[in-house]
């Protein structure tokens, strides 16, 4: 008997025009990435929708809710252990 194999999603084909630089300049950066120019144009372009999706999300609050968030926003910070350790702790930039 054969082993069941997994079923491959379909996958549909998108046709792009563009200029020659545009295409050399995207084979670099794939190349680069160690990526086909396929899987990077892919990446790029479901990044960009879910960004520009994420970009025009509403959040609606009740008027308390959004007035105590105005307000913790207006609060000023207090200093606290863990925020005291952070700021004494060696930053990974700096040298020695």
């Amino acid at each position: 008997m054969k082993a069941a194999t997994a079923a491959k999603p379909r996958r549909e084909t998108l046709n792009l025009r563009i200029p020659p630089t545009e295409r050399m300049l995207i084979d670099r950066a794939a190349q680069s990435a160690g990526k086909t120019r396929t899987d990077f144009i892919l990446e790029a372009a479901r990044r960009a929708a879910e960004d520009t999706l994420l970009d025009r999300a509403l959040t609606t609050v009740s008027p308390q809710a959004y007035a105590a968030f105005l307000a913790r926003l207006d609060t000023a910070a207090q200093p606290n252990e863990r925020l005291r350790r952070t700021m004494r702790a060696r930053q990974p930039w700096a040298k020695g």
